[in-house]
């Protein structure tokens, strides 16, 4: 796997470690909308870094724009999923498997949600109108998921050192990393159209291609615990549990 120090990566803080930056997304209003974990709360950066933080509620987690204008987040500790409006209008879901631990969340090809369930190895797919169907997983703590350039679902097996797709028909295929104490987190598609995540147990950003070709980018700090991740801008941007958001120049 080759690695070296992305240059240049950039350090924006947004709040004190307490709060918990933890995952983050492009929003339909072009602004940067991240989870505050720790603080129950939604941020909101705009172009220009001005921040606006909305109350949602206990252990916002990972967050994703919907395809209905929307942005929508998962809430592990209380098995939730939620959706909150651009304007900070919260609702929120529960899943049919009780504490399931939702975690990751993705709009899929389909036009719904695709969430997983990590306590349970289960993933789950939600439309916007609030129906539900759950699938079995490849196992091993399923944690992140997006929809890849390639039309599957693919999603980081944190336990394994892997990263695993899934088809639309249910296919599963397994990719492991060369470092298997990895422990990959989160995962976005890239500007590039390549698969990019991050290692929490390494401090590093990874990328993947659809025919299983690996790079790593070293962060500043290795104990900087990187979560989650998300193009936006043409860069590749990471959400740092130390207080930061690290945003990685792509080459295309």
């Amino acid at each position: 796997m080759g690695r070296w120090l992305a240059d240049p990566v950039r350090d924006h803080t947004v709040s004190g470690p307490d709060a918990g930056p933890y995952a983050l997304a492009e929003g339909p209003d072009g602004a940067l909308w991240f989870t505050l974990v720790h603080q129950g709360a939604i941020g909101r950066r705009d172009a220009a870094g001005h921040l606006t933080v909305h109350p949602v509620g206990a252990g916002p987690t990972v967050i994703t724009q919907g395809p209905d204008g929307a942005l929508w987040f998962t809430e592990y500790g209380t098995h939730r999923i939620g959706r909150i409006t651009v304007d900070g209008e919260v609702s929120a879901f529960e899943p049919p498997t009780a504490g399931g631990g939702p975690f990751g969340i993705a709009p899929g090809p389909d036009g719904a949600l695709w969430f997983t369930l990590s306590a349970a190895d289960r993933i789950g797919r939600l439309t916007t109108s609030g129906e539900f169907t759950e699938y079995p997983a490849p196992g091993a703590f399923p944690s992140a998921l997006v929809a890849g350039p390639d039309g599957a679902m693919w999603c980081t097996l944190n336990q394994a050192g892997a990263i695993g797709r899934i088809t639309v028909d249910g296919t599963v295929t397994e990719y492991p990393l060369p470092d298997r104490q990895a422990r990959p987190h989160a995962l976005t598609t890239g500007p590039d159209g390549a698969l990019w995540f991050t290692e929490w147990g390494s401090g590093r950003v990874g990328r993947l291609t659809t025919d299983g070709r690996f790079t790593g980018y070293d962060l500043p700090r290795p104990d900087c615990e990187p979560h989650g991740i998300a193009a936006y801008r043409g860069a590749v941007w990471c959400a740092l549990e130390t207080g930061s958001l690290a945003a990685v120049e792509v080459s295309r």
